[in-house]
């Protein structure tokens, strides 16, 4: 009798305890038809399947845990994929140029590069340690009508990825706070991240290391946020900063943000402009964006992209985007992944995808 009410008490527990703990599997996997363009003598045209040109193919497993009183603690295990080649997405371990002793982005097979943290949390707000995205990243991804994603992302994001450096998204050895969220419409993010690097006095020692705060209110149908970073760089720090607002007027949404950067001695300026409109089971989505920086020459890139998404379910949708870039200034950008023939050219890019969501 006695063991049968230990085995009973036992059963009970681990009832108990499966009730305040959840795992989650979850992804997307997204494919998309580019196609690009350049004009001038010299360019040419590429046709390419490619992946994530509305929301990024992804992996992941989170998981949380009821501690009582109001407390709960967390993972996050996130991983990028090519779902076009199968080949994994790559991280950065120290946050610097050289990505310390990682192999080049698809030969790593697959790694948790997006997001790999744990988190405590409770009426105080949450601490959150590990891989995570870098406070500033928020107001470009949220505030771009188009997401920050396929051949029409807003020019901040697609010429600030390449020329920010390897925090501009994520940041590795992060430690994160983030205010509750039960502060009258403000919310906020600070974050501080190590470059691990031995402390002997050298130049470099803090290589790697950086810190970014995001602070924003949000009242209805209004939100605005603002965000500054810096990245310490063996080559010359990085500075980030953007300011950003949305304003929701019915079915649709009008969307802003400004970007001031800086890469050591070299400044960079942006904006996006645009909207999103829904109509019925769709969005149309449009935008006008620019890049530039005070490099010699004043090289800088403006595009304007104009999508659509037909939801076919909660979980499936279909989408078109195209977008035509224009450069100045010595500028040779182009879109899809076409050649351009020199500096100074436009290029066109047409997207057709599918995605589907677990």
């Amino acid at each position: 009798m006695k063991k049968t009410v230990l085995c009973l008490a036992a059963l009970c527990a681990a009832t108990a305890a499966t009730a305040q703990s959840s795992v989650t599997m979850f992804g997307v996997v997204d494919a998309t038809l580019a196609y690009g363009t350049a004009d001038g003598p010299g360019s040419a045209s590429r046709l390419r399947l490619a992946n994530s040109g509305y929301h990024q193919t992804r992996l992941g497993f989170r998981g949380v845990e009821d501690l009582g009183g109001g407390m709960s603690a967390s993972f996050w295990l996130e991983m990028g994929l090519n779902n076009d080649d199968g080949t994994g997405i790559g991280t950065n371990v120290n946050n610097q140029a050289s990505g310390g002793s990682v192999a080049p982005a698809g030969t790593q097979g697959l790694t948790f590069g997006r997001r790999s943290t744990v988190s405590l949390a409770g009426s105080w707000g949450e601490l959150r340690v590990g891989r995570d995205y870098s406070p500033q990243i928020w107001n470009l991804l949220i505030f771009d009508p188009l997401g920050a994603l396929g051949v029409g992302m807003a020019q901040p994001f697609s010429a600030g990825a390449a020329t920010l450096g390897p925090t501009f998204a994520r940041a590795s050895n992060s430690f994160g706070y983030f205010l509750p969220a039960n502060l009258g419409g403000f919310y906020g993010q600070a974050q501080y991240y190590l470059g691990e690097n031995v402390r002997n006095g050298a130049a470099t020692e803090d290589d790697g290391n950086g810190a970014g705060v995001r602070l924003g209110y949000a009242n209805g149908p209004f939100d605005v946020a603002v965000a500054a970073s810096r990245t310490r760089l063996a080559a010359g720090d990085v500075h980030q900063n953007n300011i950003a607002a949305k304003w929701q007027l019915g079915s649709a949404r009008l969307l802003a943000e400004v970007s001031r950067d800086r890469n050591g001695a070299v400044r960079g300026h942006g904006f996006i402009l645009g909207g999103l409109y829904n109509v019925g089971s769709g969005d149309i989505r449009a935008a006008y964006s620019r890049y530039g920086t005070d490099a010699a020459g004043s090289p800088r890139a403006d595009k304007l992209a104009l999508g659509y998404v037909h939801h076919l379910s909660k979980r499936t949708a279909v989408y078109t985007t195209v977008a035509r870039l224009k450069n100045h200034g010595g500028s040779a950008q182009t879109l899809n992944a076409a050649v351009a023939g020199g500096p100074n050219g436009s290029s066109t890019g047409l997207d057709l995808g599918f995605r589907q969501t677990f």
